[in-house]
């Protein structure tokens, strides 16, 4: 059976139809600032003044962006959020590690300690997608870890410190669309591909003077680390404004121009508000239609940078998320493994929350066609 042929009107349309949790919405003002300066930066070594001004750029909106206090520097390295799973593996646990798992994200952090022949097997406190968990002082952890933003289902957890070891929170979908203080952390970790509306293949971390301590323990300690893993390796390239081995020239640039433009119109705070406008647009939305559900039933743990809302039986989000996607509604199919019948939309700042309303008006006019 084919594709119902359902033509979205027009006036119902958002005016930029991507809606996806990552790679994410690129501003075409950073396209243009990209393009603008094209010629005399891409292609151009990273060891050289052209890159690291741009690096030393990023590392500097970062660390004005989320108020990073005394001591607290800015790192970065290649492998996006991937690797730094085996960076802090390698780089920050001692022996042992509590982890929150509530979602796919989590879990891979999990599996990638778990499988370390050098560290004891980590606490792990769980609980179901669409719900999370705390994590509690334990005797014999040296790292607590968990997400901000569980990507794959939009439950969020605020950032709080737990007593007793290092504190690392995952904050790939949340950085720069969720509220933080950088107090209550150690490492605070993220990509460039969510909020940050750049391309992928990079991590960013900012680390507490007991992170940047740690890591250097651990390197002198002589447990074998690779190099493109070391952490210490990246502490050392950041300070002089560029990485261990070569990255994507334009995802930085990209990301350095998401954290002006940020910055320009006020800053974490206003780009906290902004998310939390277009998460109240989707969830009030999802609460009042009779066909759909918020699926984070809590609303504390709501996130307000990725909503996921469930559709009711009969109504097949498959064949929803096709009609949209035909119609240039992108990319507001659910997380693969989580196997749900949903909608899952990005809300990060980048998307306008006139356009989250837009997109609630086609999901009905879709809907509607549908029955």
């Amino acid at each position: 059976m084919g594709l119902p042929d359902i033509r979205i009107p027009a006036e119902l349309l958002p005016a930029d139809g991507r809606f996806n949790c990552g790679p994410s919405k690129i501003r075409p003002e950073q396209v243009a600032a990209l393009s603008a300066v094209a010629g005399d930066y891409l292609g151009t070594s990273h060891r050289q003044r052209t890159v690291r001004d741009q690096v030393a750029r990023l590392r500097r909106g970062i660390a004005a962006l989320f108020g990073a206090p005394d001591g607290y520097e800015v790192v970065l390295g290649n492998g996006g959020t991937t690797a730094f799973w085996e960076v802090a593996t390698f780089g920050l646990v001692r022996e042992r590690a509590q982890l929150a798992s509530f979602g796919e994200f989590g879990q891979k952090l999990v599996d990638a300690m778990t499988a370390a022949p050098f560290l004891a097997d980590p606490s792990v406190r769980t609980a179901p997608p669409g719900e999370a968990v705390a994590l509690t002082g334990e005797d014999g952890v040296d790292v607590y870890g968990t997400p901000q933003n569980e990507t794959s289902t939009g439950a969020a957890v605020p950032v709080r410190r737990v007593d007793g070891g290092l504190m690392l929170h995952d904050a790939t979908s949340g950085a720069g669309g969720l509220p933080v203080d950088l107090a209550e952390t150690d490492c605070y970790y993220f990509a460039p591909q969510k909020c940050l509306g750049s391309e992928a293949g990079l991590w960013l971390a900012i680390l507490s003077p007991a992170a940047l301590e740690r890591a250097a323990e651990i390197h002198a300690s002589g447990r074998y680390v690779p190099a493109f893993l070391d952490l210490t390796v990246a502490i050392d390239n950041s300070r002089k404004d560029q990485t261990y081995n070569t990255p994507s020239l334009s995802t930085i640039l990209l990301a350095a121009e998401q954290v002006d433009w940020i910055l320009a119109n006020g800053g974490l705070d206003w780009s906290v508000r902004r998310c939390a406008e277009s998460a109240a647009i989707l969830y009030d939305w999802a609460e009042r239609t009779d066909y759909t559900t918020p699926f984070v039933t809590d609303p504390g743990l709501r996130s307000t940078v990725v909503g996921t809302v469930d559709l009711a039986d009969g109504i097949d989000a498959t064949t929803v998320s096709a009609v949209l996607r035909a119609n240039g509604v992108r990319d507001t199919e659910p997380y693969r493994k989580l196997g749900r019948n949903q909608l899952r939309v990005a809300l990060f700042p980048s998307i306008e929350p006139a356009d989250v309303a837009a997109l609630t008006r086609c999901v009905d006019h879709v809907v509607g066609q549908l029955a």
